[in-house]
This record gives structure tokens, sequence and C-alpha cells, in this order.
């Protein structure tokens, strides 16, 4: 018998702050637009005793700086707690060193990402992807939404990943476009997703944990020639994760009814020209392809949901052998600098 439909509607906070409160222990935040109303959300159910995945209210330290907040989620997860935060623009930027640490000691957690973007001359609250494209050094892997309903459905891809492969994900959508639009979409809820939860890799995390039970030294400093060869040592880690996220997608695909893969492809099977967008830009994509093929085109698009690590693989084997043109649209920052945002 097929389990029934539960709808709501919401905002692409809301749903990424549903998702995240389900695998969270812990969650450290600091307000900053347009991501302030995912951790509200988280606030407000832990305040109301809403329990997570294993029937635990989350725990909620608002810290006094986005710094502060990463530094307490890189401890958190040291002592083996699920913790998440939520950021954006120059808050995610004050992030940055303690990522370093999450990526490096192969740490599994979430940053839900509202993008936005960055202040330069001035501040400005519109979206763009200029804060995420800043991270991309960091070591985390990088999972994009181009609509509410994906952010409801993807988010719980970037926590199964992260917590199967042990690299950190940011998981992000368009600030003030998905992230504070409303939709009627379908809804996940803790039955839905506790299925796809590994235990092994709990207790995996778990042991990590920094304990006198089990005591480890963490955090020396190296010569190079070691540091290197340690550094590269997690490229394994890394290589893996393509492959586990397309895996976690499918398993969503198959609950949901909703087709994902790391390159979505939309439109004519047989197209000769293409594009290829990431973010709320899909939508938008779509109707428009939508109207050029029923008026004779041949075009279609690729949607890109994980963007770190880049899959050359994955992403030739989404596109139509038909395909004589492709178009890769920069983000909006980088037109603005007059360069294509390339991976």
């Amino acid at each position: 018998m097929a389990k029934e439909k539960k709808f709501i509607t919401c905002d692409g906070n809301e749903a990424a702050a549903h998702i995240s409160y389900m695998f969270s222990e812990v969650a450290a935040i600091y307000p900053i637009t347009p991501s302030s109303p995912m951790a509200e959300h988280v606030d407000e159910w832990a305040a109301r005793g809403r329990k997570n995945l294993w029937g635990q209210t989350v725990f909620v330290q608002e810290m006094q700086s986005e710094a502060g907040a990463a530094g307490a989620v890189h401890g958190s997860l040291q002592a083996g707690a699920l913790t998440t935060t939520f950021t954006a623009s120059q808050g995610l930027l004050l992030m940055i060193p303690n990522m370093y640490k999450i990526a490096g000691e192969l740490l599994p957690c979430v940053f839900d990402v509202s993008a936005r973007t960055l202040a330069s001359h001035s501040l400005c609250i519109f979206g763009d992807h200029q804060d995420v494209m800043a991270c991309r050094q960091t070591g985390f892997a990088m999972l994009c939404e181009g609509s509410v309903q994906e952010v409801m459905d993807l988010t719980a891809v970037a926590h199964l990943a992260s917590l199967k492969t042990c690299v950190p994900f940011i998981n992000f959508f368009d600030g003030f476009r998905t992230s504070h639009e409303y939709h009627k979409i379908e809804r996940l809820d803790n039955e839905d997703i506790l299925p796809l939860v590994d235990e092994a890799d709990i207790k995996r995390f778990r042991d990590r944990a920094l304990t006198p039970e089990r005591p480890v030294t963490r955090g020396t400093a190296e010569n190079p020639e070691t540091f290197f060869t340690h550094r590269e040592a997690c490229n394994a880690y890394y290589d893996s994760v393509p492959d586990v996220v397309e895996e976690y997608l499918g398993k969503i695909s198959a609950i949901t009814g909703r087709e994902y893969h790391l390159f979505s492809y939309y439109g004519a099977e047989d197209a000769d020209r293409m594009v290829i967008l990431m973010g709320s830009a899909t939508d938008a994509a779509r109707e428009a392809i939508d109207h050029l093929n029923a008026n004779g085109e041949k075009v279609g698009m690729l949607s890109v949901h994980l963007y770190r690590p880049f899959s050359i693989k994955h992403l030739l084997a989404s596109v139509p052998k038909s395909v004589k043109r492709i178009d890769a649209r920069p983000h909006e920052g980088a037109r603005r600098r007059g360069r294509a945002s390339l991976p």
C-alpha cells in the first residue's frame, strides 16, 4: 500500500531546518540574513521538545559571532555530537578557518547555507553564490538545490552522504529566492528518513570522539614531508563522495518519486543545445525549455547538484549524445567581475 503523502506550505529555510533538525544533536548558531530563519525554526522546535531521529531534543547554543559558532561546531564534533549550523554571506566567511580543520579532520557535518552576496564597496542582501564560491578550497563537499521541494528532498542526502564518507558538506540554495520563497511541497518525516541511516556510520563517528577512555593526540605540528603525506591520505574519502551521493539521491528518489542525480538533465532527448545551471535559475529554465521545445526547438538543461567534489564522469554521462553546443552560465558575482565560474 502506497504511503500517504503529506504536504506543507513553507519556504526553503524551513525545509532545510526541518531535515537538519532530524540529524542534529547540537546546533551552534548566530543569526545572519537570509539564513536566520533556519536557526530560529530549530530553536523554536527545540523549545517545544521536538525529537530528532534518535528521540533527542536538539541542544541549541547561540554564540557571539559566526566565528564562534563554527568553533563550537568543531568542538562539538570532536566530542562526538552530531552538529550543524546555518549561515550565509560574511557569516560563512568567518567560519572558513574552522572549516579547514573540520574537513582536515574528516568530521561529518552539514552547514546549511542560503547563498548571498558578499559585502564589498557596500552591503547587498541580494542572492548570488559569492559566499559559497569563497569556500571551494576548504575541503567541504558542496550540494546545491534549486527549489523548495529540492531543499526538502536533498538536505537529507547531504547529511547521509557526510556520515557515510566522513566528508563535511555545505548544503546550499539561493538566498532570498529559494530561502524565502513559499511553496506547497511534500514533507518528509522521521519515519521516511530513519531507514536510510546506517547506524554503523553513527558508531564510527562516535568511536572517533575525544575521550579520556581512548586518548589520542590531534592537532600536532608536522614538517612538510609528513604534512603532505597525511594531506594526500584523505583523497580516498573524497573520491568516494560522488558515488555515495548518487546512491543516496537514488534512495531519496525511490521514496519521493522525484528523480535526482548529481547532474539532472531536463529537456529534449535529442537536444542539440543545452545549458548548465545551478540553483534557482533551473526552475525558470524548465519553463523556457518547455516553451521552446513545444515550438520545434531541441534544447535541454543540466542542473548541478553536487558541485564539489566535481565529477566529470557523471557530468559527461548526463549530456545527451546529440548535443552540439553547451552554455555554462556563470553565477552573478562572476559575471560582474567579467569571468565565468568554471569548476
